[in-house]
């Protein structure tokens, strides 16, 4: 007689190849190193298979920590199962990987996505996920096309402060919301030198660079080589981002449009002002203040100074801030009563998660993700919208979200788009 079939336990429950979701890493530098890559470990049935970095140290880096942290898991106490890539098409090739975490300079995000979102890939994507409208428009697309699973990596949704402040404003408990003001941290510009030098031999510049113009190696526009903690130079330069008016933008403006409820759309009128760093290297913003009207009626300002959004009613105002302080706590409010408040069963409720469970949960459902690509856009075009006022010179403009166009100024909407990428690259 046949004796019994008996399966491993690993055939079922959260570490079943059913409920797995294999992942590829594509940049693996302070971000990634430091959040991305634990954190998503760390999440059941998660399995990390391949990083890719055009730094072979920081390469090296992730492959370590990706071996050494499944090492732990084994009963030999050794694994070197993680493959390593240095092109990131390499990576989006391989049949084994389900998803990809992209961490790279904000001047590959659009185009990185796309190629994945066409190869087939889950995608989990740093803000801002954009430089211009126009590529966010081209993501929200292709997700929707290929039916893949879309997720804005940004964590301000899962600050229990944050989700509070929303909850509360979209139940009503300040009135009728009138006004919305957000606040990105200021820019440092720390003194560094500006001289051009040969790249390090580990790192692949022209490929670093990718769709960026041509321009000579100075590090201080790059990233400080075999560092994995300073805040890369790159935030800085208007070649490859945009500074804190998308970099904080992207999380702080999202809890403003989760809040007013128009995530999924926009503002219909911008007027902005702001002053470039003078640096030859180093041109960012280092100053901005942005207005917008939306169709509901509701004001927007949106400046540079603490990180933080308030919320004022015709009962009340609350303000959520990202840092604690001697003078402001994390939530306030115009009376401790309103933050008291308890939700009853009719109000409206939202889902209180981290990201890396959001995006992974979608995944394995073939869900919504709480950012999805629609919302990324929408989210990361109230940022763009004041850049462009900032480039008209300070105009005011009608916007219609949609369409995605300025009705009466052409000029603006040629901001809609990037210059075109350096070859071979492109959305396309």
């Amino acid at each position: 007689m046949a004796a019994p079939l008996v399966l491993p336990s690993r055939l079922f429950g959260p570490s079943a190849p059913s409920n797995r979701v294999t992942m590829g890493f594509i940049g693996t530098g302070r971000q990634a190193m430091a959040m991305n890559l634990p954190e998503f470990m760390a999440v059941p049935g998660v399995q990390v298979v391949a990083v890719c970095d055009v730094d072979s140290w920081r390469l090296g880096e992730a492959k370590k920590l990706v071996d050494g942290y499944y090492a732990k898991q084994t009963l030999s106490g050794i694994y070197s199962g993680c493959a390593a890539h240095r092109d990131f098409r390499e990576l989006l090739a391989r049949a084994d990987v389900d998803a990809v975490m992209i961490s790279t300079p904000d001047h590959w995000h659009a185009i990185m996505a796309t190629a994945a979102l066409r190869a087939g890939k889950d995608v989990s994507l740093e803000k801002p996920i954009t430089r211009f409208i126009g590529e966010g428009r081209a993501i929200a697309t292709l997700a929707t096309k290929h039916e893949r699973v879309f997720r804005v990596d940004s964590e301000f949704r899962s600050l229990e402060r944050f989700h509070r402040a929303v909850e509360l404003v979209r139940n009503g408990r300040i009135g009728r919301v009138h006004t919305i003001r957000s606040g990105s941290p200021v820019e440092e510009f720390p003194a560094e030198s500006e001289a051009v030098t040969a790249p390090p031999p580990e790192l692949d510049y022209d490929l670093w660079l990718g769709p960026a113009p041509s321009v000579p190696y100075i590090q201080k526009r790059v990233h400080a080589p075999r560092d994995l903690k300073s805040r890369p130079g790159w935030f800085r330069s208007r070649l490859f981002a945009d500074g804190m008016l998308t970099n904080w933008g992207a999380h702080l403006n999202d809890i403003a449009q989760w809040g007013n409820g128009t995530e999924r759309t926009g503002p219909v009128e911008v007027k902005a002002t702001g002053r470039f760093h003078q640096g030859e290297v180093w041109n960012v913003l280092e100053q901005f203040d942005a207005w917008y009207r939306f169709a509901n009626g509701v004001e927007m300002f949106y400046r540079m100074g603490e990180p933080h959004v308030r919320f004022e009613g015709d009962r009340g105002w609350i303000q959520v801030n990202y840092f604690k302080t001697a003078a402001h706590d994390f939530l306030e409010a115009s009376s401790p009563a309103i933050l008291q408040e308890q939700l009853g069963p009719g109000d409206l409720r939202f889902p209180l998660k981290s990201e890396r469970a959001d995006f992974i949960e979608a995944v394995k459902a073939r869900g919504r993700t709480l950012e999805d690509p629609e919302i990324g856009q929408r989210t990361i075009s109230i940022c763009h919208l004041a850049y462009i006022s900032i480039q008209r010179g300070g105009a005011k403009l009608q916007w219609d979200p949609a369409t995605e166009r300025f009705p009466d100024d052409e000029a603006a909407n040629a901001l809609l788009r990037g210059p075109a990428p350096r070859a071979p690259w492109s959305l396309a």
